[in-house]
């Protein structure tokens, strides 16, 4: 059954997150709050309900999706994390940032990138979702909630409720979220690069265009 639920920003009720996480763990697809936007989000091990996100976004199998971890212990599990990337993640997490890192064997083929080997991850500075994975006690797979022909994620809970019910099973609703892309950093070769500028602020990263 399709549900909808309000869990408080600042006070997350413990009942309603523990409802989110096992509809994720019975392989549900839902829209969630990030700290940059809502995203969709679902099992890391779950193919099908991968398959539904694509559909309701309409992406095809080579868009990456993004790990999104509780904390940097997690993301050593599925990341190649060493002294130099380790402080920088220490340093801008959690928050507005995607690392793109090069993968570990604990990730499943098809969430890397094919060439690079690489998968994309965060840790959100918001409490709904990071009690979500507490609870969860794993990482979720999730895609910026951004519809086909759009170029912004939908910032009302409740829009997304109206517009794509029929196609989630959880809409958690924390209030509204304005969208901000998150600051992309790739660092797969011997130093960090911005390739995307974002909501998240690091004014000591080379930017990509930059030598």
């Amino acid at each position: 059954m399709k549900q909808y639920l309000n869990i408080h920003p600042d006070n997350p009720q413990p009942r309603l997150i523990k409802q989110a996480a096992d509809i994720i763990r019975r392989g549900g697809v839902i829209a969630y709050p990030t700290d940059s936007s809502y995203a969709l989000a679902c099992h890391l091990g779950d193919k099908q309900a991968l398959d539904r996100i694509r559909q309701i976004r309409r992406i095809d199998d080579k868009h990456n999706f993004t790990l999104v971890c509780r904390d940097l212990t997690e993301i050593s599990m599925y990341a190649q994390v060493n002294n130099d990337t380790y402080r920088l993640l220490k340093s801008l997490t959690p928050g507005a940032f995607t690392f793109v890192l090069k993968a570990t064997k604990e990730v499943p083929r098809r969430l890397q990138h094919p060439k690079r080997k690489t998968v994309g991850i965060r840790i959100p500075n918001n409490l709904v979702a990071q009690k979500i994975l507490e609870e969860l006690n794993e990482p979720m797979l999730t895609s910026t909630l951004i519809l086909p022909g759009e170029t912004e994620a939908i910032a009302d809970p409740y829009e997304i409720n109206q517009q794509l019910a029929r196609v989630l099973d959880l809409v958690v609703d924390a209030g509204v979220i304005p969208y901000e892309p998150t600051t992309m950093i790739v660092w797969d070769n011997d130093f960090p690069e911005v390739v995307r500028e974002g909501k998240g602020i690091a004014d000591f990263i080379a930017r990509k265009d930059e030598h």
